[in-house]
C-alpha cells in the first residue's frame, strides 16, 4: 500500500464479484480513500484499472504491470517515458515519474466513474459507471465530453454497447470553437464547470450552486443508476460515516431518461422506477420477480408463461387470467393499440380478451394496450392493470407428463407413509396443545388480551411511572393519557393511557400496532406510547414524515390499517422532529385482501370523510381525507375551523383555502411565512395536493403513497376537474 498524509492510497485488493458469472474473485487495483471494511462500496472513493485474475502487480521501468496466475501480462500502464518511481499525490493522482521528476504515465488521465478535485476532463474524455452496486464491470451509463464541447449522459445498450440519446446535455456545443466548451474542471474548490476555448466558465444546468465545507475530502461519480452526483466526506469524521450527496443530474432520472424507440429505461424492461429524494428505486409488478436477484436496475421477468398459446381459444379468458391493478403507474410508450373514450370495466375486458395484451394503462377515459417487454416504467397519474395468469393453469405445451404404472405403484406407497407420518404428528401436537391449553388457564395474565410481540406492563409498573396517574396530558378515545417516566431500562418518558373500563377497543389497537415493523407510526411498548419532544416548526418534512407512516399503515402491515383519527393532537414530534403517529384506540384492521369495511362512525369532528355519514363502506381514503384537512392546518398555521376570524368565508379552511387558490391569493393563506411566499410552486404543489385529497368522492382521492410524490413534487399535480369537495361538521 503507497499512502500520502492526506488519506489518500494504492492498494491492491481483492473483490467478489458474484453479479458477473464471466469473473470469479476478481483482483482490482484501486486507488482512493479508505474508509471501507473490506471492499469498495457506495460509500467509497475508488477508481478501479482493472478487474480480472490478478497475481501480481510490478512496477518496472516500463511501468506498472498486472500479471495473471500464469505470469501473463493482462494489463499495463503503457507511460511516454522511462519510469523511475511511483508517487500518490495529495490530489489522489497515482503518476509515474521518470528520474527528472517528469510525469510519464498518471491515473487522472484514465478516470473510470469518478474525478476528484484539481482533475480536468478534455475533449473526448469520459466516465463509465459500474454496471450494478456490487458489480464493477463497465455499466449502462457513460458520461461524455464530446469533441462538439458538450457534456452529455448517455444510457448504453448491453451488451452491444451502442450510444442512445443522452438524458442531460450541458449545451455548451458551438460552431465557433471559442465559445464551445473546451474542457470540464473540477476546481480544488469543489467546484464543477465547462471551461469554453475562450476563457469563460459555464455553469451546468441544473446544479446548484454549494459553498465548500472546509478540511472535506471531495468526488464527483457516475454512480451505477445514471446520476452524476458529486460527494463529501469529513477528513476528521468518525467511524460508519458516510459520503454525503452534494448536488446531483439529474434531479430525478426517473423522469428524465425516457426514449420513446429504443432502451429499457432507469430500471430495465418490465419495471417501473420510483425516484425516493433523488436516489433511484426500481419495482416489479404483481407476479414479476426480477432477472437478477443481486440487481434490481436489471429488468423483471413475469413469472409464469405469457402469450397466445393453443388453450387460450379453448377457455375462457377469465379462467386463465386475473388481472392485478396498480394505481400512478404508467409505462408512456410501446403501446400498440389505443382505445377510447373507454372505462375501466371495457379497459380491462379489452386486454383480457387479447391475447397479445400484457398490460392496459388507462387514464380515466383512454386505454393503451402494451405488449413485452415493458420500458420507461415510472410513477405517474394512471391506473396500470397487469394480466396474469392464475395458479395452477398451465398452458397446453405444459402439461404435466403421464407416470408409469411402476411409477404410480412407488408413489401410492410414498403416499401411504406420508399420511401415517402426518397423521402422527397432528395426534401429537393435539396432545400438546390440550396440555399447553391447560397451563395457560393457570396463567395470570387475562385470556382476553390478544397476544402480541410488545412488552407488557403490569398496572402497578404504569402506576408507579405515572406516580398514580397524577400528570394527566389529555384524553384520547377510550382514555385518559398521563404522563411518566419509565423506573427501568432506558428511562423513557412515556404517555400511559388508561382505558375506560375494559374496552376492547383499546386493545384491539394495540394488537393493530403490532401486526407491523414501524417506520412513522410511533412505537409503543406495550400499552405505553413514548412522549416526544417538541422542538421548531419543521413543517414539510412533518407532513411528508405523516404521509410515508400512513403509506406504511395502508400498504407495508400484513393487513391494512385504517387509522380513523387523523388528527394534529395525534401526532408527536421526537427530538429530531421526526413527525410520529400516534393514538390508535380508533384504528380499524382489515382482513389481508380486504380494501373496505363496514364500521361506525369513527374520529374527530373536522377531520373526518363524509362517508363516514352515509350507508357504505369506508376504505383507507378516509385517512386520506383527515390528512388533507390536516395538510391545510399545517401549511396556513390554523385550524380546520376558527371562529374568531370574523369573517364567514374565513371560518372553514377548506373553503377559504380553495377561494384562495383559484384567485390567486395564496400569499393570504401563508401571509406571515416570507419563505413559502417566496416559493409559490411548491406552495401552489402542497395545497392542490390537499385539494385532492378532501375529494368528497373517495374514488378521486389519491393514495397516500400516491401523495406522497406529489408532495415531492415526483409527480405533477393537476387542478381538479370536480371542485366537489366536503368539510364535515359533524
Amino acid at each position: 500500500m503507497v499512502t500520502t498524509l492526506h488519506g489518500f492510497h494504492l492498494l491492491w485488493i481483492l473483490l467478489s464479484d458474484s453479479t458477473n458469472s464471466t469473473t470469479q474473485t476478481p483482483s482490482c487495483l484501486q486507488y482512493g480513500m479508505p474508509t471501507y471494511p473490506t471492499k469498495p462500496s457506495s460509500g467509497t472513493q475508488t477508481q478501479l484499472i482493472q478487474c480480472k485474475q490478478v497475481q501480481t502487480v510490478e512496477l518496472t521501468a516500463s511501468g506498472l504491470t498486472l500479471n495473471d496466475p500464469n505470469g501473463q501480462t493482462i494489463w499495463t500502464s503503457q507511460p511516454n517515458g522511462t519510469v523511475s518511481y511511483g508517487t500518490m499525490l495529495d490530489t489522489g493522482n497515482f503518476v509515474l515519474s521518470d528520474t527528472k521528476s517528469n510525469f510519464v504515465w498518471e491515473s487522472f488521465s484514465y478516470p473510470t466513474d469518478t474525478i476528484l478535485p484539481t482533475q480536468i476532463l478534455p475533449l473526448g474524455g469520459m466516465l463509465y459507471s459500474k454496471f450494478s452496486e456490487t458489480n464493477y464491470s463497465k455499466g449502462r451509463f457513460e458520461l461524455h465530453f464530446t469533441n462538439g464541447g458538450n457534456l452529455e449522459l448517455n444510457p448504453v445498450a448491453w451488451p452491444s454497447e451502442l450510444l442512445y440519446a443522452p438524458y442531460y446535455s450541458s449545451g455548451t456545443a458551438n460552431s465557433n470553437s471559442s465559445e464551445s466548451g473546451f474542457q470540464l474542471v473540477f476546481s480544488q474548490s469543489a467546484d464543477i464547470y465547462i471551461v469554453k476555448g475562450n476563457g469563460g466558465v459555464v455553469q451546468l444546468s441544473s446544479w446548484q450552486n454549494i459553498v465548500q465545507i472546509s478540511n472535506s475530502y471531495y468526488r464527483a461519480t457516475l454512480d451505477f443508476d445514471g446520476v452524476f452526483r458529486e460527494y463529501t466526506y469529513a477528513k476528521t469524521s468518525v467511524s460508519g460515516q458516510n459520503w454525503s450527496i452534494v448536488r446531483r443530474i439529474p434531479d430525478n432520472i426517473c423522469m428524465e431518461l425516457m426514449n420513446p424507440e429504443v432502451g429499457s429505461g432507469a430500471c430495465g424492461f418490465n419495471s417501473y422506477c420510483i425516484a425516493n429524494g433523488g436516489t433511484p428505486s426500481c419495482r416489479c409488478p404483481p407476479e414479476y420477480s426480477f432477472m437478477d436477484p443481486n440487481n434490481n436496475f436489471g429488468g423483471c421477468k413475469p413469472n409464469f408463461p405469457q402469450g397466445c398459446g393453443v388453450d387460450d381459444g379453448t377457455k375462457k379468458p377469465e379462467e386463465v387470467y386475473d388481472l392485478k391493478k396498480i394505481q400512478g403507474v404508467n409505462w408512456p410508450h410501446g403501446d400498440y393499440e389505443s382505445l377510447g373514450p373507454y372505462n375501466q370495466t371495457q379497459c380491462e375486458q379489452a386486454c383480457l380478451n387479447d391475447c397479445l395484451c400484457d398490460v392496459a394503462i388507462f387514464n380515466g377515459t383512454t386505454c393503451w394496450k402494451k405488449k413485452l417487454p415493458l420500458f420507461d416504467g415510472r410513477m405517474e397519474f394512471g391506473l396500470a392493470i397487469i394480466k396474469v395468469r392464475k395458479d395452477g393453469v398451465l398452458p397446453s405445451g405444459s402439461s404435466r407428463i403421464p407416470i408409469s404404472n411402476s411409477k404410480k405403484g412407488k408413489q401410492i406407497l410414498l403416499w401411504s407413509f406420508g399420511f401415517v407420518n402426518v397423521l402422527l404428528l397432528v395426534v401429537i401436537s393435539l396432545i400438546l396443545f390440550s396440555i399447553r391449553r391447560k397451563r395457560s388457564r393457570k396463567a395470570e395474565h387475562d385470556s382476553s388480551v390478544p397476544e402480541t410481540n410488545l412488552h407488557l406492563f403490569t398496572f402497578e409498573e404504569l402506576k408507579e411511572a405515572t406516580e398514580g396517574f397524577k400528570d394527566e396530558l389529555g384524553r384520547g378515545s377510550f382514555g385518559i393519557v398521563y404522563k411518566g417516566v419509565l423506573k427501568f431500562g432506558s428511562k423513557k418518558r412515556v404517555a400511559v393511557k388508561k382505558l375506560d373500563k375494559s374496552t376492547q377497543e383499546g386493545d384491539k389497537g394495540i394488537q393493530s400496532r403490532s401486526e407491523c415493523n414501524w417506520e412513522n407510526p410511533s412505537q409503543e411498548s406495550g400499552p405505553t406510547v413514548r412522549i416526544l419532544s417538541r422542538g421548531a416548526s419543521q413543517a414539510s418534512s412533518m407532513a411528508l414524515g405523516i404521509a410515508r407512516g400512513l403509506v406504511y399503515l395502508h400498504e407495508d402491515c400484513n393487513a391494512p390499517i385504517i387509522h380513523c383519527d387523523i388528527k394534529p393532537e395525534n401526532i408527536l414530534i421526537d427530538e429530531n422532529f421526526t413527525a410520529r403517529i400516534s393514538d390508535f384506540g380508533l384504528a380499524k384492521s382489515l382482513l389481508l385482501n380486504q380494501t373496505r369495511t363496514h364500521t361506525g362512525i369513527r374520529g374527530t369532528r373536522g377531520y373526518v370523510a363524509p362517508e363516514w355519514f352515509k350507508n357504505v363502506r369506508v376504505t383507507v381514503k378516509v385517512d386520506v381525507y383527515s390528512f388533507g384537512v390536516m395538510l391545510l392546518e399545517i401549511i396556513c398555521c390554523r385550524k380546520s375551523v376558527a371562529k374568531e376570524f370574523g369573517e364567514e368565508e374565513k371560518a372553514i379552511l377548506t373553503d377559504w383555502a380553495y377561494d384562495c387558490y383559484m384567485n390567486g391569493r395564496l400569499d393570504i393563506l401563508v401571509e406571515n411565512d416570507q419563505a413559502a411566499i417566496e416559493d409559490k410552486v411548491t406552495l401552489s404543489r402542497w395545497i392542490l395536493t390537499a385539494i385532492w385529497c378532501i375529494q368528497e368522492d373517495p374514488s378521486k382521492r389519491p393514495t397516500m403513497k400516491m401523495v406522497t410524490q406529489m408532495l415531492e413534487g415526483y409527480v405533477d399535480v393537476l387542478i381538479p376537474t370536480s371542485t366537489s369537495f366536503s368539510y364535515s361538521s359533524s
